[in-house]
């Protein structure tokens, strides 16, 4: 597996990291297994991921647990990328980001003992606050939890360009997980050229380290969906426009297209789209969640497409022509 640093931190990560959303439980259907979600876990160490994506949200606590119950002592020696500033008071009310300094310090506490580590390895901001705390109060209870040798590295998640060189001129912050994927490109418009040319708080400019999640699009671009396919109320899919009407036949059409190349270069579509994703400028790595084994060893294949290949311009034509 290949690794990456993090740029201006220390952390080597594999180009793919584990995403424990699934992990977690809720919200992905009723074919989630705890002991299936371990051995994906384990699969995904023995093939060379060295890097594991949770939240407190994911199954409120339980994805945790999981990787615990997964890793044991070998959790010391992975990189554990976590979250803060979720707030869940209680079954059908609406998460909402909390990040004033008395949360965020809850919630780092509580992650620790739910982990069972001492500092955590990536602390990121799960979203930005909607409880009105000002950002420079957020950043300066951040700062002090990597003062205190609690968190190692700060990143932002779901950040707008100009937030996050905002929180960059303030502190240093380390990375940024975005959503990225051939069906969402948002990220090369403004964030791209901004974490390329961030200016810290000290007017070194540094690129930021990227982190792609959802670069399967939530399962759509491995090939195992189709016009007819459906989801349990229980399963966020259900609910998600991307796999309903017009938009989801077009999402269709661009897999069926991706799948002439993969069999081509006989490796699964949802490896062709990873590769996609980790080819792009300014990309450190990608997460990509699994609830089996098998999905796991689907998704390591990407390593195999990073270098150039005349079939990339085909892929790139293809993925082009996409109008979601």
């Amino acid at each position: 597996m290949l690794l990456r640093t993090l740029p201006g931190t220390d952390l080597r990560l594999s180009v793919i990291g584990f995403g424990c959303w699934a992990t977690g439980g809720l919200w992905w259907g009723d074919d989630v297994d705890d002991d299936r979600s371990i051995a994906a876990i384990r699969r995904a160490l023995d093939l060379g991921i060295n890097w594991f994506d949770t939240a407190p949200l994911y199954g409120h606590g339980h994805a945790d647990a999981v990787l615990v119950r997964a890793l044991g002592s070998r959790l010391r020696h992975v990189v554990l990328a976590t979250k803060v500033g979720v707030r869940w008071d209680g079954e059908g009310a609406h998460a909402r980001s909390d990040l004033s300094p008395q949360h965020m310090q809850a919630d780092v506490e509580a992650s620790l003992r739910r982990l069972g580590v001492d500092r955590i390895d990536l602390l990121q901001v799960h979203w930005p606050c909607e409880l009105g705390t000002p950002l420079t109060e957020t950043l300066g209870a951040l700062d002090e939890l990597r003062q205190a040798g609690k968190v190692r590295h700060i990143g932002l998640c779901n950040y707008s360009a100009a937030d996050l060189c905002a929180a960059a001129a303030t502190i240093r912050i380390d990375s940024l997980q975005t959503p990225y994927s051939m069906l969402r490109r948002e990220f090369e418009r403004e964030l791209g050229p901004a974490c390329r040319g961030l200016q810290g708080p000290h007017g070194v400019g540094a690129p930021l380290g990227v982190l792609a999640y959802e670069p399967l699009c939530r399962g759509l671009l491995t090939g195992k969906f189709n016009a007819r396919s459906t989801f349990p109320a229980s399963d966020l899919r259900a609910r998600d426009d991307r796999f309903q009407g017009q938009r989801l036949l077009r999402a269709l059409t661009l897999v069926s297209r991706l799948e002439l190349v993969a069999r081509r270069q006989h490796v699964p579509i949802a490896a062709l789209a990873l590769a996609w994703v980790l080819r792009q400028e300014g990309l450190t790595a990608a997460i990509a969640g699994a609830k089996t084994a098998a999905q796991v060893d689907e998704h390591v294949r990407a390593a195999e497409l990073l270098d150039d290949a005349p079939f990339w311009a085909e892929v790139q034509r293809i993925v082009d022509a996409y109008r979601g």
